[in-house]
């Protein structure tokens, strides 16, 4: 069994779904490694284990994969359910998530557990609209929690990169459906983004640029602005941007047939927010993805400095994309403060990329950067546990939720030790 890419071959001797509660505890009961496995869309060995992968995407606990609790707003969604499927929904009872990454096709848990994100100055990674979660233990034992009534640990159970239990439900914060235009802009000159960043990037409620970091100009900057009352405008962060007159894909010469609406129509948020449509698949998963996270204070520094990457980095890249993430107090997220995001798409060509991952993590390093946890980086473990403040704190978390180690395998077994 392979993951979305077919990069990794797991480890894995066998795969479960269970369909209730007690099942899940007689799999667990058997003893032995287990790790919970979602969409599949991590690009590294982060979920591995060399025993029991186990899927919740089937997984009958008694209540509606999506329960709204219409007096709070508060969602409670199977784990396994895909961020697609939930924001579908979630439409049809008048309400959204604020946020979506680019793939509406990666399962919440997985998402939630990673700190996978989308872009906005003002938006938090998907895994700030927790607020409980329950998770069984490998003692066979279910527990919620929740920011509200166990909030000296909850910062460390939410981005847990599976390391607590097999979570099972989420309980996310949602907000009054709202509707999305998406405009395309093409070819902006790198002194522009770069003087007027923070125009560029506030100009929308999500915006993301486009490059192959040797290009002359940022080649496409999508921008995604909230519409009220039935109107809203394009944007424009500076005088006389340049905008498609087609359709765009964020790959170059690809078909954008699987992208969401562009050139300004109006559509529910969850149906422009991420990139790409639920009912299409992106591409064929030929691909390898790493994403570097750092404080935005570095912004400019940091894109110069891959600016200077760009003749060895754009010969094996697909797309790279900017993208912009708001503060978070989550233990193991990498957004301590408002950040950006440095995303690569990359050819399938493993070690060619694994030999250029340690050029651009030096380059970045100065700035601080981080790797997302579920792309391919170079970054060895001591390295990533000195950068989290709370490290430690989720260790032994880890050791009271997991006495046996019984969930620490691929790399969270080289990360926890």
């Amino acid at each position: 069994m392979r993951n979305w890419a077919g990069n990794l071959a797991y480890a894995a001797h066998d795969l479960v779904r269970p369909t209730s509660l007690e099942e899940l505890a007689d799999v667990l009961a058997v003893g032995g490694p287990v790790r919970a496995l979602g969409s599949r869309h991590s690009f590294n060995d982060l979920a591995d284990t060399t025993g029991t992968h186990v899927q919740v995407d089937g997984l009958d606990d008694g209540r509606p994969a999506v329960d709204l609790d219409t007096g709070t707003g508060v969602v409670s969604v199977n784990a396994g359910l895909r961020y697609g499927e939930l924001s579908r929904a979630l439409e049809a009872e008048g309400r959204a998530v604020t946020q979506l990454a680019s793939l509406p096709h990666i399962s919440v848990a997985g998402a939630v557990a990673t700190a996978t994100h989308g872009s906005g100055d003002s938006n938090r990674s998907l895994a700030s609209a927790v607020v409980g979660l329950e998770l069984m233990t490998t003692a066979g034992e279910l527990r919620r929690i929740t920011r509200d009534t166990d909030p000296e640990v909850f910062a460390g159970t939410v981005v847990s990169l599976g390391a607590l239990g097999i979570v099972t439900r989420l309980e996310l914060a949602t907000v009054p459906a709202f509707q999305v235009r998406q405009d395309v802009a093409l070819d902006l000159p790198w002194q522009t983004v770069l003087e007027h960043f923070d125009a560029v990037t506030g100009s929308a409620y999500s915006v993301s640029l486009f490059t192959s970091w040797d290009e002359p100009t940022v080649r496409a900057a999508w921008f995604k602005s909230v519409v009220s009352d039935g109107g809203g405008r394009r944007p424009e962060p500076v005088p006389g941007l340049p905008w498609a007159e087609h359709d765009v894909h964020p790959v170059p010469g690809v078909d954008p047939a699987a992208c969401t609406a562009q050139h300004g129509v109006p559509g529910p948020s969850h149906e422009r927010l991420s990139h790409f449509r639920l009912d299409h698949t992106p591409s064929a998963g030929e691909e390898l993805q790493s994403e570097y996270l750092l404080p935005r204070r570095h912004a400019a520094e940091a894109i110069e400095a891959m600016r200077a990457l760009g003749p060895r980095v754009a010969p094996l890249l697909l797309t790279g994309e900017i993208r912009t993430i708001a503060a978070d107090d989550l233990w193991l997220s990498p957004f301590g403060e408002d950040s950006i995001g440095l995303h690569f798409t990359w050819h399938p060509r493993g070690a060619e990329v694994a030999a250029l991952l340690p050029v651009i993590e030096d380059a970045l390093a100065p700035f601080g950067a981080r790797p997302h946890w579920g792309k391919v980086f170079a970054a060895d473990p001591v390295a990533l546990r000195a950068a989290y403040p709370r490290f430690e704190d989720f260790r032994a978390l880890a050791d009271r939720f997991d006495p046996q180690g019984r969930l620490r395998g691929g790399y969270v077994a080289r990360l926890l030790g």
